[in-house]
């Protein structure tokens, strides 16, 4: 018999995660670099597609956490989700993830047809990590760094510019530093509880985890400093440079983190606690805004 809906508000709310919504923000990252946050038509294509994405996205843990409910409930976090604690219906979650696939396509369409067909490629990649991808060691994280990958490609379709291979190579990079780090981080911890509830996680071991993780940490800057040299963006504004500094603190940060205090189960945690990090994230903003402006940098040359 099913549990009714006793949760209210702040339960939904947990349900559609609008915390992981921040992983959405590289869709802005062809607006930022193409230096078209001045143009409003552009910043309104980027913020429906940023929308188009969050909703997606959003359905997307609603339809998993309700068909994974029972195993959810034999996990010692999961099952304090909504739809696994009872919280929120089955039922319910039913009827918002629909509408909020229903949103997306609207606002998708309304941007133009290929953000809506890359969204909706988006949703097939989850459909198939969800289906059985998500048991298969090493393809488990790289389905999940192909959605970010697809985030900043979706960014800049949405304004229809290009995007530089190296940024794009960039955000794979980081994208799988953080997709190990949580492997990493839920291997360690259902080691230490006996059982392994993520299946993909028996063909893994702390070594390889480690490996991999400052493996690509190191490629995701090693690209940037890349892009900030020799992408086009880099070649018509050379003081794009500072922005690197900020980005390799902040993944050096982010890696003492995993691995002194065996963090990086939830990136976004991190992201919105760690003072370094968000200090890290203004400074780049503020350095690519000030770098994109136009305003030539004395000590730099082309």
């Amino acid at each position: 018999m099913e549990t009714p809906s006793k949760g209210g508000a702040a339960a939904v709310v947990r349900l559609v995660r609008p915390k992981q919504w921040t992983k959405n923000l590289l869709v802005f990252a062809a607006i930022l670099f193409s230096a078209k946050l001045t143009d409003p038509t552009a910043m309104l294509h980027a913020v429906g597609a940023f929308l188009a994405m969050s909703f997606a996205s959003s359905a997307t843990y609603i339809f998993n956490d309700v068909a994974d409910r029972e195993k959810d409930r034999l996990h010692p976090r999961k099952r304090s989700r909504p739809i696994a604690s009872g919280e929120v219906s089955v039922t319910l979650g039913i009827f918002l993830g629909v509408v909020l696939l229903v949103l997306a396509a609207c606002i998708a369409i309304s941007v133009n047809a290929w953000v809506l067909a890359m969204i909706g490629f988006y949703l097939l990649i989850q459909v198939a990590y969800n289906g059985w991808l998500k048991q298969m060691a090493i393809a488990d994280v790289f389905v999940i760094a192909s959605g970010f990958v697809l985030r900043a490609a979706l960014g800049a379709q949405a304004i229809s510019v290009t995007i530089s291979g190296w940024l794009l190579f960039c955000t794979g990079a980081l994208s799988l530093m953080l997709g190990f780090a949580k492997r990493r981080e839920e291997f360690i911890s259902q080691a230490e509880d006996g059982a392994l509830t993520r299946s993909s996680l028996a063909n893994y071991n702390r070594p390889s985890l480690d490996v991999m993780v400052a493996m690509f940490g190191g490629v995701a800057v090693m690209s940037y400093w890349i892009y900030c040299l020799d992408s086009p963006t880099a070649k018509h504004y050379p003081s794009l440079i500072t922005t690197a500094p900020f980005v390799t603190y902040g993944v050096s940060r982010y890696l003492l983190e995993v691995f002194v205090n065996n963090e990086g189960g939830e990136p976004a945690d991190i992201l919105l606690r760690d003072r370094h990090i968000i200090v890290s994230v203004l400074g780049f903003v503020a350095a690519a805004l000030i770098s994109l402006s136009g305003k030539p940098i004395p000590i730099i040359q082309d």
